[in-house]
């Protein structure tokens, strides 16, 4: 549910309690706990009615993350607008790549994942994580070249990596950026 004057998604959990409460989570996440019957209606005006002491929370919240040098976790706001920034720019890289490199590939997917920044199925449909939308362009690329280079070597060979370089020599610097910086952006997913 989103509410205007509220940064964050608002998320709804119905339960046999008879009251509502809101609660906003260590991440970012705000919390309504309503009962089962209640109308939406009568959810939205309660947080509607708390809005301003919500988002003086979740500023808060934020800025206790940044002082502690810790970020806050993503807004549900900032990982759609990752991935509709991803979902712009991942399949015009691919399809640059996929030409230089001579292979096709079938559906493109973009979410947001904890575990792998892509992935590349038997049958050639590609996976990328939205947060390759908060990394640098030659570090996206790189991604893109390493899924794309499975089309021909369906593992991770000396000749996997011979096509991977052969497109894109500077693979090594941009994988060790991903190591480095990659696990910070995941860190700030919500849990």
């Amino acid at each position: 549910m989103k509410i205007e004057g509220i940064s964050a998604e608002v998320e709804v959990i119905r339960s046999s309690r008879k009251s509502l409460c809101a609660e906003i989570t260590r991440d970012g996440q705000v919390l309504v706990r309503a009962p089962v019957k209640m109308s939406e209606a009568s959810i939205r005006k309660f947080v509607t009615q708390k809005a301003d002491a919500i988002e003086r929370v979740l500023q808060k919240n934020r800025s206790a993350f940044e002082a502690a040098g810790c970020p806050a976790a993503f807004t549900v706001a900032e990982l759609r607008e990752m991935a509709e920034k991803a979902a712009m720019i991942i399949p015009q890289r691919v399809a640059y790549f996929a030409e230089r490199i001579g292979v096709d590939y079938g559906r493109i997917t973009i979410r947001c994942q904890k575990t792998r920044w892509g992935s590349c199925s038997a049958n050639g449909n590609l996976s990328f994580n939205c947060l390759l939308a908060a990394v640098p362009p030659d570090v996206l690329d790189s991604v893109v070249v390493h899924e794309l280079c499975h089309r021909i070597h369906p593992n991770h060979s000396r000749d996997f990596y011979a096509a991977v370089y052969r497109v894109f020599p500077d693979y090594d610097r941009c994988h060790a950026w991903l190591k480095a910086q990659g696990g910070l952006l995941v860190s700030r997913l919500p849990r």
